[in-house]
């Protein structure tokens, strides 16, 4: 058996959830938020994604990051213009791109031939501290928020920033569980490890880690140590292993870490965003990171099985979100690289397809179950809900 022919095989009836693209960031970032002067359907030198390399890779979901920077002085209105990005994306490309809301429905429109978008709001600041903006995010199709991003919230640690809170505070587990009511998928990329385990012990749903990897191997604070692994396992839920060499090569990790702790000090200096932003690119300028390989991450997908079961491990590239990335995984066309490493590993069939989206549908089935659930409880008078 030749495996890159039985990967390309796998890849053609596009197997591949994605659980995080930060490509509405890049084009905003970029000047196209208006989606004037760029055609998604032409190879895009300047970003990760377009739509034929999303269709050589065999991407049939993708949950397209709703990301603000933590900085942002109206981060719920700018989420709400990512969003509508998003959706513009789709109603360009009608016949290649659909935003939708369930599990089910994204893998109908992907059995079409279709690009199934699910939204993911990336950092707990954009509902400034509202349960009913959490509620209104959901309306408009958000399927997971992510606790926190690169900083401390008023409610939940991140495993970038210094805590407050010892993980969630009160109004935080309300989060969660409101989460829980809505459907909504808790995501605990970039939380800190006590953030991540007061989720754990509050959420009456699986959780995700939407775009991280393996503490064990890689030791930065934004990787899932073992124990985490483990219990987002028991929990029934599923680690979606990133592609960003600084949270899976080993050195540049350590590398990373370092580079972290000069750039909180100058923040807590008050030295300029701007400054800081300058440092870091200067940084990996002057210290050129080894980017690893796809051994790499697929090193971090086994340790995630074995550790939690094949089961529970799921694949978050982080594409058009890093600024590196490893030899193989240049962008959202070699994904069938993936599946290659893992054939040439021994891996069966079953056990790939289940890593390259599979869990994750079950994961959000089971999450959308668990909603309905408590929905019909509040309705009934048995549960109680919040309405902060």
């Amino acid at each position: 058996m030749d495996p890159g022919a039985e990967a390309s095989r796998i890849h053609s009836s596009r197997p591949v959830v994605d659980g995080h693209n930060d490509l509405p960031w890049a084009l905003r970032a970029a000047g196209h938020a208006d989606l004037v002067g760029i055609d998604l359907l032409s190879h895009q030198t300047a970003f990760h994604t377009d739509i034929p390399r999303l269709a050589k890779g065999g991407v049939g979901v993708q949950f397209w990051s709703v990301w603000v920077p933590a900085s942002d002085e109206t981060p719920l209105r700018t989420t709400l213009e990512q969003i509508d990005l998003v959706h513009r994306m789709a109603d360009r490309y009608p016949e290649y791109l659909t935003v939708t809301g369930t599990a089910a429905e994204a893998r109908d429109i992907a059995d079409s031939g279709k690009v199934a978008g699910l939204l993911g709001a990336e950092g707990g600041h954009s509902i400034e501290n509202s349960l009913g903006a959490l509620r209104a995010l959901f309306a408009l199709g958000v399927r997971y928020l992510t606790l926190t991003h690169t900083r401390t919230t008023d409610w939940a640690d991140s495993a970038t920033d210094n805590p407050r809170h010892g993980g969630l505070s009160p109004f935080g587990q309300d989060v969660v569980k409101e989460m829980n009511r809505l459907g909504m998928a808790v995501d605990l990329s970039h939380c800190s490890t006590a953030t991540m385990r007061s989720a754990l012990e509050i959420s009456s749903a699986p959780v995700i880690a939407s775009h991280s990897a393996a503490f064990a191997i890689a030791p930065h604070p934004r990787n899932v140590p073992d124990d985490i692994i483990r219990l987002i396992g028991e929990g029934g839920g599923v680690v979606m292993v990133c592609f960003y060499p600084a949270f899976v090569v080993p050195e540049t990790a350590r590398f990373a870490v370092k580079l972290l702790e000069v750039e909180r000090q100058m923040r807590a200096d008050g030295e300029a965003e701007e400054v800081i932003g300058e440092l870091h690119e200067q940084a990996w300028n002057d210290h050129p990171p080894d980017v690893g390989s796809v051994a790499n991450v697929v090193d971090h997908i086994e340790h995630v099985a074995n550790v939690a079961g094949v089961d529970h491990v799921g694949v978050g590239s982080d594409f058009d979100g890093m600024s590196l990335v490893p030899a193989g995984l240049e962008d959202v066309s070699c994904y069938p690289n993936l599946t290659t490493e893992l054939l040439h590993r021994g891996w069966a069939e079953g056990d790939i397809r289940r890593v390259l989206g599979e869990n994750t549908l079950r994961v959000l089935t089971e999450i959308e179950a668990q909603g309905r659930r408590l929905r019909r409880a509040f309705r009934n008078g048995t549960e109680p809900t919040n309405h902060v």
